[in-house]
């Protein structure tokens, strides 16, 4: 009996041990989940509470009133601003796609003059802040009679995004060159060349651009308050979320409810996305 009680001792010993050692090793990774996880745990809890209960000093529901997510359909027209949203970040991401790939296709793998030029003007664009131009480009669009729609930001993808441009161009430079001379002596044609060759090795650089672009749209404020904030029928998410908040009194356990279904496809996507993601983002450094 001794025999075996110090055998077990010696393996809780050698069991805390491993334990204390990889809390060693990966403490700030722990730190920085536990920062990243607590205000979603903080979000959920209040959610699932009564409004006379959300925000006090009693963190765990008394009681569990998953209502409240039904109950923000009826304080808000959320599927509405949900197909604003879709609507929204699905067209920018899918124009982006058709206008950045070109560009970045010929900023990586063709070679012509004022190519480097025109990528340090990509690069400039990318330091300048949406704001500066918002005044402008806001006349702009009141002349054209597309204020108080959506298409205002929307259609400015027509023209590319400078980030996508730069993160894909970047992925494409990793794609060995003898690719793209192969399918020039096999007689390709150079749209051939993008569509055929080198898309399909892309694939991780483009979805890494393509889900920060709906990531972009779907979170965006500014830009839905600017155009569509006078007219309540073409909000998106973020612009809905704000009509939970009174005047006078704010329901936080409906605005949380609101917060944890605005959230949730945006998990969704990165979960089924995130091999991809990383990927693109792995490899969109190697090269400058």
């Amino acid at each position: 009996m001794s025999n075996s009680l110090a055998t077990r001792t010696v393996a809780g010993g050698r069991a805390r041990q491993k334990v204390m050692s990889w809390l060693g090793l990966h403490a700030i990774a722990v730190a920085l989940a536990i920062a990243f996880i607590g205000p979603i745990v903080f979000i959920l809890l209040t959610s699932l509470m009564s409004d006379q209960q959300a925000l006090t000093k009693n963190l765990w529901p008394t009681s569990w009133h998953w209502e409240n997510f039904g109950a923000v359909f009826v304080q808000a027209p959320l599927l509405q601003y949900f197909f604003n949203s879709v609507l929204y970040a699905g067209l920018a991401t899918i124009l982006m796609l058709i206008s950045s790939v070109p560009v970045a296709y010929a900023l990586s793998r063709l070679k012509w003059r004022g190519r480097n030029m025109m990528f340090y003007l990509v690069i400039v664009a990318m330091m300048l802040p949406p704001q500066v131009v918002a005044v402008p480009m806001y006349v702009l669009w009141a002349k054209a009679g597309l204020t108080g729609t959506l298409w205002p930001l929307i259609l400015p993808n027509l023209v590319g995004d400078a980030f996508s441009i730069f993160l894909i161009r970047q992925f494409l430079i990793t794609i060995p060159q003898s690719y793209s001379d192969s399918a020039r002596l096999d007689g390709a044609s150079e749209f051939k060349t993008l569509f055929l060759v080198i898309l399909p090795m892309a694939k991780p650089g483009i979805a890494a651009a393509a889900l920060f672009s709906f990531l972009n749209a779907w979170n965006d404020y500014f830009g839905p308050l600017l155009y569509a904030g006078e007219n309540p029928s073409n909000w998106t998410l973020s612009l809905g979320l704000a009509s939970f908040r009174g005047v006078h009194q704010v329901q936080w356990n409906l605005t949380m409810a609101a917060t944890v279904l605005v959230m949730a496809p945006i998990i969704l996507l990165f979960f089924f996305a995130q091999k991809q993601f990383i990927e693109g983002i792995k490899f969109s450094g190697v090269k400058g």
